[in-house]
């Protein structure tokens, strides 16, 4: 068999649960590739990005890309992914320029808007936001919902006194999203020798929260395990057969979006969808989470492939791509 040297990169290194999911999800992935029969190795790779200029020497056959930030700064990670495009390498996932337009929510918004697809009103700092909207501050470039709690849902009038207050307490950019009060999906998509495809879908179900609770999925909810919220947020299946025609508009926007953002590889596309079943994109993840409990590897499971049949995939798709751009 050829030698097929497939390195798993990432650049956590943060005391913060989202970045030690990063890590663990790396090493869950390379034991899945040694099963697979390749050779494999954890990277970390730091800012100066030095790690993947040694890589191209070693001629990978891919390099599995967990790179969601550099230095602890979520704008930087892009620039691994470029770096290793630059040296000529496969790379899973996501190329730079639809990283970069997938990571930055308000370039997401621009793109989509250009496709006419829905998604919630937004302002940015100074921008009058009507103060009887209810609205959501989250990060402009942070993903796993890092900078938010319940708090972050407020009033229009008290828009501007959250995103400062929060720019200040977390740094980087923040802004005001229209609070969509409603149900919430998670549409997850991965790419075949035939072209994306979409995976059954996800609805969140926020009846198990406490009364008075705000259902939203923050940061608690995802990496928090003594919250409330981690444990009563669980995602369930079935919309294909019970709400089909919803279930067939979720799909239709996601590979929508995924064009719209020129993805590849996987991703995930979250929506909100209100009383009146008017649809909304919330945003689009181009390196959603691969470890084996979280939801993408949940919804794989749901259309019968492994994790190990997810991870193969990944990487086919990366060296395929790859040798149709030479």
């Amino acid at each position: 068999m050829a030698y097929r040297f497939v390195p798993v990169i990432h650049g956590a290194a943060l005391d913060r649960p989202d970045e030690q999911d990063t890590i663990d999800t790396a090493a869950t992935i390379a034991q899945s590739l040694e099963r697979l029969g390749f050779s494999t190795e954890v990277i970390t790779v730091g800012t100066d990005l030095i790690a993947l200029d040694r890589l191209a020497e070693r001629r990978p056959y891919a390099v599995f890309n967990l790179v969601e930030a550099l230095g602890g700064e979520a704008a930087r990670g892009a620039e691994a992914v470029r770096r290793v495009e630059r040296l000529g390498l496969a790379c899973t996932g996501a190329g730079g320029d639809a990283y970069v337009a997938s990571n930055g929510k308000l370039t997401t918004k621009a793109l989509l808007a250009e496709r006419n697809i829905p998604m919630p009103a937004s302002w940015m700092t100074g921008e009058d936001v009507p103060a009887w909207k209810t609205v959501i501050v989250k990060s402009v470039d942070e993903h796993g919902s890092l900078g938010m709690d319940a708090g972050s849902v407020v009033s229009g009038s008290n828009a501007q006194t959250e995103i400062a207050r929060r720019e200040a307490c977390f740094g980087g950019r923040f802004f005001a999203e229209e609070y969509i009060e409603g149900r919430e999906f998670n549409v997850s998509v991965i790419e075949s020798r035939c072209g994306p495809g979409v995976l059954p879908i996800a609805e969140i179900d926020f009846s198990g929260l406490p009364s008075g609770t705000l259902p939203i999925v923050d940061f608690a909810a995802k990496w928090d395990a003594s919250a409330d919220a981690y444990h009563n947020t669980p995602r369930r299946f079935g919309l294909d057969r019970e709400e089909p025609d919803l279930a067939a508009e979720l799909q239709r926007l996601s590979l929508e979006s995924w064009q719209a953002l020129g993805l590849s590889g996987y991703a995930r596309v979250d929506f909100r969808v209100n009383s009146h079943g008017a649809i909304y994109v919330l945003e689009a993840n181009a390196n959603p989470c691969l470890a084996a409990d979280a939801g993408f590897a949940a919804a794989a499971s749901q259309a019968g492939l492994a994790y190990d049949d997810v991870i193969s995939s990944i990487v086919d798709v990366a060296a395929q791509n790859s040798k149709a751009s030479l």
